[in-house]
């Protein structure tokens, strides 16, 4: 048979010399490929479908990396702007159409109001967020902005440690306390006190894979803290923190209380080591003062002023440790530079557009803390800033039938939370801002990266079990609603003694300066 146009050679030595061309040009047609191929860097002919869409992006701002779990390939997909603005997540909560934000309804309990009668507790659903501290007493793949442990030099995972990449294994050693060894629990997180009946939830360890968290020594963290001050501010999440560090150290020595309305203020003696709590829901200047076309008596957030109730008293703190987040989704309005720019669960149509939703001012709040505490010469010590505290609402939120019932283990794996993402996400993002805002004092800041973990623990928030009332509802009812519950704050004891023993390690390399 001939090639069409070409006449077939005659005899035995033109088909040889006939052959041989056909062979060479085969040979060098290979030969081609395998320089093209070289040149761009793509695989060869016959790779696989998936081998050809796998690149590593020089910049993944603006990707959805999907990275496998020896972080060997990524394959990139570019994101819409809106999807960008999102996380790149779906959140799982309605967003106002207006606004674009998380819509949330509005706390339903006001600031100053109190709940004596504890069967009043499980017949009101109470914002978590809000819960008994409104006012101080004595949300597989990757996360859009997550930290990456080679690069972020502010992680206290340096070296070869990385203690928030792991697994939670069942510790036979159990609490570091009990319910009945700590007199400070606040009753909504007295799980086992109110009725709880399970208990794995207090025993469950957190394991890095390639080193050992300590457990939590009393004595050794006084003694690295003597003469110290360690200061918890932000939310009710950061009142949850304390209060499990003070049970902790409250089985080595009972502190003396020397707090006011203003603040928690707990002193051990024996070192001299002073603990403290100071409340700002949102870490920047607050004010209910009317603000241009905001109201009187509407909280305004001052997205630039950092919050003077502690940055005041910062020459006294030798460690801060920053809560802050679940706020964001109160009603409020947002003001930068002065003038009125965007607000949450409030925004007059007539003002037009709003040039920030609450996911970038909450962004905006964690760079204006950061970078005020860390620029500020008088204060010496270092600013942890704890992540986004995931909660485990599901089937609705907080008050639209949201539950964590019947959860007694840790999750195999985190079920994706559009709003914690996207949440984590800006402040991870905001943190590399104010570290490259402080130059050479970037050193005082710290990230405690805590979300991804503490995803996988449902098991370890109240649930319907937040008051010792005997009658309250702890099951579904004929309609197959559950009761009310918290899904946001944790059990004590429980997962939040973890992030302490975080804690501690965090201050110990700072101090004793080893990151192994």
């Amino acid at each position: 048979m001939s090639l069409p146009g070409k006449k077939a050679p005659a005899g035995a030595g033109g088909i040889r010399r006939w052959l041989s061309t056909v062979v060479v040009s085969a040979l060098a047609l290979v030969l081609a490929l395998v320089v093209i191929s070289l040149s761009v860097g793509s695989p060869l002919p016959g790779a696989s479908i998936h081998e050809y869409l796998t690149v590593r992006p020089s910049d993944p701002k603006g990707y959805d990396a999907a990275i496998d779990g020896n972080n060997d390939s990524t394959i990139a997909v570019p994101l819409s702007e809106k999807e960008l603005q999102q996380g790149g997540q779906e959140p799982l909560a309605a967003r106002s159409d207006q606004s674009g934000t998380l819509n949330s309804s509005e706390a339903s309990l006001k600031a100053d109001d109190t709940v004596s009668d504890p069967a009043a507790v499980d017949n009101k659903i109470l914002d978590p967020v809000v819960l008994d501290d409104a006012t101080p007493k004595i949300e597989e793949g990757t996360i859009p902005g997550a930290p990456d442990s080679s690069s972020d030099s502010q992680r206290p995972d340096q070296g070869t440690c990385d203690l928030y990449r792991g697994e939670w294994v069942l510790d036979s050693s159990g609490p570091l306390y009990t319910n009945n060894s700590c007199p400070i629990i606040t009753q909504m997180q007295n799980c086992q006190g109110n009725g709880r009946p399970d208990k794995d939830y207090e025993t469950w360890r957190w394991k890095p894979e390639r080193c050992v968290l300590p457990r939590f020594d009393g004595s050794k963290f006084l003694e690295l803290m003597r003469g110290k001050t360690l200061a918890f501010v932000g939310d009710s999440v950061a009142r949850n923190q304390m209060e499990s560090l003070l049970c902790i150290l409250w089985q080595v020595e009972t502190p003396v209380n020397r707090g006011s309305r203003k603040w928690n203020r707990w002193i051990f003696r024996s070192t001299s080591t002073t603990i403290i709590r100071i409340w700002s829901s949102w870490l920047v200047h607050r004010s209910s003062e009317a603000v241009g076309i905001a109201p009187k008596g509407l909280d305004k957030v001052f997205l630039d002023i950092a919050d003077e109730t502690f940055m005041e008293h910062i020459p006294t703190f030798d460690v801060l440790v920053l809560s802050s987040g679940h706020w964001f989704a109160k009603r409020s309005a947002y003001i930068l530079n002065g003038n009125v720019v965007g607000g949450q669960l409030w925004w007059p149509r007539q003002a037009g557009e709003m040039q920030i939703n609450n996911i970038d001012a909450f962004g905006i709040s964690v760079e204006t803390c950061l970078t005020a505490l860390a620029t500020n010469p008088n204060f010496t010590g270092i600013a942890v800033l704890r992540t986004f505290s995931p909660d485990h609402y599901e089937g609705g939120a907080w008050n639209t039938g949201g539950s964590c019932t019947g959860k007694v283990k840790p999750l195999d794996e985190v079920v994706r939370n559009g709003f914690t993402d996207t949440m984590y996400g800006k402040q991870v993002a905001s943190f590399r801002k104010a570290v490259q805002n402080s130059g050479k004092h970037s050193s005082k800041l710290k990230l405690m990266d805590i979300t991804e973990p503490f995803a996988l623990r449902a098991d370890g928030h109240p649930g319907p079990y937040r008051s010792p009332d005997p009658n309250k509802k702890t099951q579904r009812g004929p309609d197959g609603k559950p009761p009310p519950q918290d899904c946001l704050h944790w059990c004590m004891p429980g997962p939040v003694d973890t992030w302490n023993e975080m804690l501690f390690e965090t201050i110990r390399r700072e101090f004793e300066g080893d990151s192994s």
